[in-house]
């Protein structure tokens, strides 16, 4: 060893020397251990003297499993991937469950940091007042008593997306609502569609794999439009319901200010008597519930990606703070018992005829975050949150997110200690001896970790009764005699995969019929596989022969025969045709809060009809924008200036709930411009309102729009003078949201 050789002696530097080596008599000596020349199918053969082969060539982790059955990670073979393991048929899911708690496990770290679902999101602050005594049905903090206010934070998102994706994809949408009660935290974590494709969590994995992008070239995304997706749905008759929502025009909400919630289970309300009742959660927005048409929503996915976000932030910041009811259907365990549909089956809803809603409190959005990654990325959402006077039931898919939310916060929150992450810290003081882990913040003081102890006089101690008790549920004793205590099955109730979806169809007007028939038809063309498609008709057919006539028609194929059923739909259900279930049932309350009007403008414009009209609709609660052919000014008919505050080009017309042509000898100029003819084209198309002044005709014919008056409600054609006083008009039309008469298949426009 030349020691020398490592310093610059003199001023010159070193140059290393080879270092020395020697070979050892007995390759023995650089073993781990003597016995390594000991080979197995694990250890394989000894390791090759002076060799190391890195990865090598990728072919000897390629894995193919055609023909093979399905194991765990540890080899073990899987005999149900159906069902979790439950302690009855409508019994909780069993912690033993090794194979239902890995296959979660994993599905929860598949993704870092990113969420696994619900990765593109919003947020924002506000407050839940109780509005109803309901103190007889449950002893939890937030209804404790009328008036009372709680703090809340409220996440909405897509749930196939990344965090990049657009808003506007057909997608569910995640809405879960943080309560911050004196008692701790409560996390309401539902969906704006209140049924679900499965029916437990072990399939839970299965559908977002499917969903997600194709994992060999990872497309599309946030599109449920394509091949793996189909072909589970079509092997998964459970998830017809959902299919059907989702097709529906509930998965292009207009804005999460005008989108339903829903809890999706069944949970219990408990009282201060340890009196349990059962109970479904809806939010209800004030605004009523709107949608996107989809073609609109396909251009504003290009025009604006963040529509939703921004609506949302736009809406708080201009003091148009969203608003939804809580309203909750209750009803008791015999009730339940004698319906032909099993509550504790997330594919089923209880029709609003068999348990009314009933409204107990309301839910106020009115303030941003102070930044995104902080609050809305940050925040931790988990189904087993809950606090005294709220209780879970055996519902097999919610069991299994009891585990996989707390599961996944702690890899993608880097550990046990998210709660203390200032949106995750609950307002309740917190006091137990958990201790250390990363990213601990609290300091904790004392020697005592543990309980029962005397050292630090029997504190932290258990409440007792003021703490939180589940509900003692007594198995039925006809089901503990003849079922096995331990099984993976499903209650025949279960097996009816075909009566809601039913109700569901029938429910819908006909114009949201054609929606879904439409919304079928794009996303089985961009399925590749015949097999599938056929698949998916022969699953409608199911649901109603019409629809799937529709749907093989515009696939170009010959209606195949109807799929198998496990079980047939109920011969008379309780609820055959739901109208709760229309999107229509729902138009609010009149007020166009936040709804964002183009006021169209050009040289020459009347300058009085314009701001007559400007300021009713601000005046109204929405938002009116001058839109013209380039920035800067226009002249008024008046001789003054009016600013043009945002292009046609770079605000298209999707970006607006309606328009307004304003009057002037400007008008007819911009039928000569294809950008405002395309504008009025679109607005047309999507049936949004259209006000139309004589000198604006021209340019409403070029876009093949026939100006005449009385051709819909959403279609005001007027003299130029009377556009200020057609304001109260203008707004009712844009209230309505939509004149869906106008609109034809294919478009005429």
């Amino acid at each position: 060893m030349n020691k020398g050789a490592e310093y610059a002696l003199r001023g010159k530097m070193p140059q290393p020397p080879q270092g020395a080596t020697a070979k050892p008599e007995n390759l023995d000596a650089t073993a781990s251990t003597i016995t390594e020349s000991n080979e197995s199918e694990k250890n394989g053969a000894k390791a090759a003297p002076g060799e190391n082969p890195n990865q090598g060539p990728l072919q000897k982790h390629r894995v193919d499993s055609l023909g093979r059955a399905l194991t765990t990670n540890q080899g073990v073979p899987v005999g149900d991937n159906q069902n979790s393991l439950r302690a009855g048929l409508r019994g909780p899911t069993l912690i033993e469950d090794f194979i239902l708690r890995e296959k979660i496990t994993h599905f929860d770290h598949e993704r870092i940091p990113e969420r696994v679902v619900h990765a593109r999101g919003s947020g924002a602050h506000g407050y839940f007042e109780c509005t109803e005594d309901i103190t007889s049905l449950t002893k939890a903090a937030p209804f404790a008593k009328v008036g009372k206010r709680t703090p809340v934070f409220v996440r909405f998102s897509t749930v196939a997306g990344e965090r990049g994706s657009a808003d506007t994809v057909r997608d569910v949408r995640g809405f879960a609502v943080k309560f911050y009660t004196e008692e701790g935290n409560w996390d309401l974590v539902g969906n704006n569609i209140p049924v679900f494709f499965i029916q437990d969590a072990m399939k839970f994995p299965d559908v977002v794999h499917a969903v997600k992008p194709e994992p060999h070239h990872q497309m599309p995304q946030a599109s449920s439009a394509h091949d793996t997706f189909w072909d589970f749905i079509s092997l998964m008759p459970e998830s017809m319901h959902m299919v059907m929502w989702q097709m529906s025009d509930r998965a292009i909400p207009r804005s999460f200010r005008t989108m339903q919630g829903f809890g999706v289970h069944t949970f219990r309300l408990v009282n201060a008597a340890g009196e349990a009742t059962l109970v479904k959660f809806h939010w209800t927005p004030v605004l009523g519930t709107h949608s996107l048409d989809w073609d609109e929503a396909v251009k504003i996915a290009g025009a604006d990606p963040d529509f939703h976000r921004r609506d949302l932030w736009e809406a708080i910041e201009g003091g148009a703070f969203p608003e939804y009811l809580l309203q909750i259907q209750t009803f008791t365990e015999a009730e339940a018992e004698r319906w032909s549909f099993d509550v504790l089956d997330a594919t089923k809803i209880v029709p609003e005829e068999l348990a009314p809603l009933r409204t107990v409190g309301r839910l106020v959005l009115n303030r941003n975050p102070d930044n995104f990654f902080a609050e809305t990325e940050q925040v931790a959402f988990c189904t087993q949150h809950i606090v005294p006077g709220i209780d879970f039931t055996n519902d097999p898919l919610l069991q299994g997110r009891n585990f996989s939310y707390l599961d996944t916060q702690l890899t993608r929150l880097g550990g046990p200690n998210f709660h203390e992450i200032p949106i995750n810290a609950p307002v309740a003081e917190v006091h137990n001896n958990q201790r250390d882990g990363f990213h601990r913040q609290a300091i904790n003081r004392g020697r005592v970790n543990y309980e029962p102890n005397s050292l630090a006089g029997g504190c932290p101690f258990q409440a007792g009764a003021r703490g939180f008790a589940s509900v003692a549920e007594r198995l039925l004793a006809q089901q503990a005699a003849t079922e096995p205590s331990k099984l993976r099955a499903k209650p025949e109730k279960f097996a009816d995969h075909t009566t809601q979806a039913r109700l569901f169809w029938a429910s819908q007007t006909p114009v949201e019929r054609q929606h879904i028939a439409r919304a079928f038809r794009f996303e089985l063309t961009r399925v590749q596989t015949q097999a599938i498609r056929e698949r998916m008709v022969r699953m409608l057919r199911n649901v109603d022969e019409g629809l799937a006539a529709q749907v093989a028609a515009d696939l170009g194929m010959p209606l195949p025969e109807p799929l198998s059923m496990v079980a047939p739909p109920v011969k008379d259900p309780e609820v055959a045709v739901s109208p709760a279930l229309s999107l229509f049932a729902r138009p609010g309350d009149g007020r166009i809060l936040g709804r964002r009007v183009a006021l169209v403008v050009a040289d020459g414009v009347s300058g009085a009809e314009a701001g007559a009209l400007y300021e009713a609709l601000l005046l109204a609660g929405a938002v009116p924008r001058y839109v013209g052919a380039r920035l800067g000014v226009v002249r008024t008919a008046e001789g003054d200036e009016l600013p043009v505050e945002v292009t046609i080009e770079a605000a298209p017309s999707v970006l607006f709930d309606a328009a307004a042509l304003l009057p002037g000898k400007g008008a007819a100029a911009l039928a000569r411009d294809g950008l405002a003819v395309e504008f009025v084209q679109l607005q047309y198309r999507h049936c949004k309102p259209l006000l139309v002044p004589a000198s604006a005709a021209p340019l409403a014919e070029a876009a093949g729009v026939k100006a005449a008056a009385g051709a819909d409600p959403g279609l005001l054609v007027l003299p130029d003078d009377a556009v200020g006083a057609a304001a109260p008009a203008f707004v009712k039309a844009i209230a309505m949201h939509r004149a869906w008469q106008r609109q034809t298949e294919p478009p005429a426009v």
